[in-house]
């Protein structure tokens, strides 16, 4: 920079106006900061473009598709229904170009200055954009992440999660490599939208960090649905051979598809940020650290959400974001956020809900004989009427004499939502005893977690 006197003066300045960094830079600004946001690309990061938002509606469209094919079932003769993928898609982006124009009224509403370009910190603790230079009392870097392509030959024929969403046509045969949320989520998307879908999985398990239970039902649920599982396996290469992809695996073992969506990982977006030159410390893989105030290793430079490494959710990112702005500039001292007993969803077919430790976590914490847990695994009833049925599956682990419970695990229709409720529960240190004296609702799925024995 040949400037040496900051052109812009504020208190807050965020870099990346995803999930975190806009619920952090509104936080702050309602409080009465000076906020400026600097966003290269379209508002709402990953989550309102190419992850959560777009994700959930294209898992809708499968959902119908499965309430189409149960419906004769109910008495209502519907044959095979056609599905327009394009004008889909079109929507789809429609809806996500209205929600960034909401966030950004949002943030016009509250007096956050937005300015679009690269951020990166320079020495002296100032930010750059471009020509311009910004000087504030307090930096918070919420940049989030990016998918992480493989590093083998013929990596650049096949796409990631960002690719997936610039889809205009269904491909009729799809080879997904993974096996975390991403590539369960999608594989299950695209085979209930009529994809052949080969799943690759370098593990032995679906879902490796979450309960054993979970991943048995989710890999038995993708037989049911037809998805090829191939565990134990990795891509070796890729050639593309006229309109299709040869695909080798490391045993010899070639599986050809129309279309590869590498889900194996992703990075942290610290690149050009000058997080090294600001004396930003970075981890192993890349990741800003931060302490349990979400600090980093200079005075005053935060860090929230997926560039962090930690828990990369879109809640986490907001509820963190908003926290430090509540510490900062609302004069609450000691707020931050709490990383236990976080729940998520898996938007797989059929979708997870989990809170909590797994039982292996229970065990390895607490010992075997201090862990009990209880399961139920049942047909939900709207499967009563139908000749292809779907199994709903759940486990609570409890621990010490007072059978507090750590985890509730659910996998089956419904328990993308029920378990948030269960989550506050948990939260509160809810017993086995306040779950049994809680009366059930029927006839619902959630009500077996009140009842088990």
């Amino acid at each position: 920079m040949t400037v040496d006197t900051p052109s812009l003066q504020c208190d807050y300045v965020v870099l990346g106006g995803g999930s975190g960094g806009i619920a952090s830079a509104r936080r702050a600004a309602q409080y009465g900061a000076r906020v400026v946001l600097i966003e290269p690309t379209r508002l709402g990061g990953t989550c309102v473009n190419v992850g959560c938002v777009p994700k959930k509606l294209m898992w809708h469209a499968a959902q119908i598709a499965g309430t189409l094919a149960d419906a004769p079932g109910y008495g209502f003769a519907i044959g095979p229904q056609p599905h327009d993928w394009t004008r889909l898609v079109e929507r789809r982006e429609a809806y996500v170009r209205r929600l960034n124009g909401v966030y950004r009224d949002g943030l016009n509403r509250d007096g956050v200055q937005v300015l679009e370009g690269c951020g990166r910190l320079l020495p002296d603790g100032t930010v750059a954009c471009g020509e311009t230079r910004i000087a504030a009392r307090h930096v918070l870097i919420a940049t989030g992440g990016q998918p992480r392509p493989p590093l083998l030959p013929g990596a650049e024929f096949g796409i990631d999660s960002n690719g997936f969403f610039a889809l205009t046509q269904r491909p009729s045969s799809v080879v997904v490599v993974g096996g975390g949320y991403i590539a369960v989520e999608l594989a299950g998307v695209l085979r209930a939208l009529g994809s052949e879908v080969t799943l690759i999985v370098r593990g032995e398990r679906l879902l490796g960090s979450f309960d054993s239970m979970l991943s048995d039902e989710l890999r038995s649920a993708f037989d049911h649905h037809g998805v090829r599982l191939r565990f134990g396996a990795q891509v070796a290469s890729v050639a593309r051979i006229d309109e299709a992809l040869r695909i080798t695996l490391d045993d010899g073992q070639v599986v050809h598809g129309d279309c590869l969506i590498w889900a194996t990982g992703r990075q942290a977006n610290t690149a050009g940020l000058g997080l090294a030159e600001a004396g930003i410390a970075l981890d192993a893989d890349g990741h800003v650290v931060v302490d349990e105030w979400q600090d980093t290793s200079r005075p005053n430079v935060h860090a929230v959400g997926d560039v962090c490494g930690r828990v990369a959710l879109t809640p986490v990112a907001i509820a963190a974001g908003r926290r430090l702005a509540d510490r900062l500039f609302g004069g609450h001292r000691e707020r931050k956020l709490d990383y236990g007993n976080i729940p998520s969803v898996v938007f797989s077919h059929p979708p997870i809900g989990t809170v909590g430790l797994t039982e292996a976590q229970a065990v390895d914490c607490h010992g075997t004989a201090a862990v009990k847990v209880y399961g139920a695994r049942f047909k939900a009833l709207y499967n009563g009427l139908l000749d292809v049925k779907q199994d709903t599956a759940m486990k609570l682990v409890c621990v010490g004499p007072e059978q507090r419970v750590v985890g509730v695990h659910v996998i089956g229709t419904g328990a993308d939502e029920m378990v948030q409720g269960f989550a506050v529960a948990l939260r509160m240190g809810a017993t086995k005893r306040d779950f049994d004296d809680t009366v059930a609702i029927h006839p619902t799925s959630a009500e077996e977690l009140v009842t088990m024995r």
